[in-house]
């Protein structure tokens, strides 16, 4: 038999096969004969190859889906969180009750160990002075890029920072957000504190943190209100 004058090209091949996709369902034997490279150097069958892409494809697909999973549960216990502290702040009648029930809340729903709250105000109630810092306070001065950036930020505090706002437990604090509050009617400082060094870190996000600010100011100004001596 003479050879071809125009032999199939490679590409008529697979132009063919992806129009007749069913051509192996009906030679099946060729499966069996045909082989392809493998990386390695050795070769498989096209049967092999093929199973090795859809094991390959179906662990991607479940890799999305187990990050699809973690992420709404991670939703699902941020709402139980803030639905927590919401709750505990209303629960609140004063300043005091606002810090005790944010300390049981913070250490029980976020797994932290430390959390304190100044507002940046003057003071006219002694027995509050420990919830405020004068405007003019020098305390404030290890503050000064957190107040004028007026973003939330993680990471490790100073100790001057840890000394005014966690006084003697300053030395246990590896990790810290930071949330600066700035509204119409309320300025003040939030941290929480960890003594995990890797609780907080600097590559977190801010949106929740934020989110916590905005509920725990709109709480303190409502109370803030009810004792004008000390607003």
């Amino acid at each position: 038999m003479k050879e071809s004058k125009n032999p199939i090209s490679a590409a008529q091949v697979e132009n063919y096969l992806s129009q007749h996709t069913e051509f192996f369902h009906e030679h099946l034997q060729l499966l069996e004969q045909m082989s392809i490279p493998h990386p390695s150097g050795s070769a498989v069958s096209l049967i092999s190859k093929q199973l090795e892409i859809f094991r390959n494809k179906h662990q991607e697909l479940e890799n999305q889906l187990n990050d699809l999973i973690n992420i709404a549960r991670e939703n699902d216990n941020s709402l139980i969180r803030m639905h927590k502290l919401t709750l505990a702040l209303l629960e609140a009648s004063t300043l005091d009750e606002v810090i005790a029930n944010l300390e049981v809340v913070f250490a029980e729903y976020f797994l932290t160990d430390f959390v304190t709250l100044k507002i940046i105000k003057k003071c006219h109630e002694p027995s509050m002075s420990h919830l405020f810092i004068d405007p003019n306070s020098k305390e404030l001065l290890p503050f000064l890029k957190e107040l004028t950036s007026n973003q939330p930020k993680c990471g490790r505090p100073t100790i001057s920072q840890s000394k005014v706002l966690f006084g003697t437990s300053a030395l246990e604090i590896k990790s810290w957000a930071i949330i600066p509050m700035s509204f119409t009617e309320l300025d003040g400082i939030l941290a929480i504190g960890s003594r995990d060094k890797n609780r907080f870190e600097p590559s977190m996000g801010n949106l929740f943190l934020t989110q916590i600010s905005e509920v725990i100011g709109t709480r303190l100004i409502s109370l803030l209100r009810t004792n004008i001596n000390a607003f």
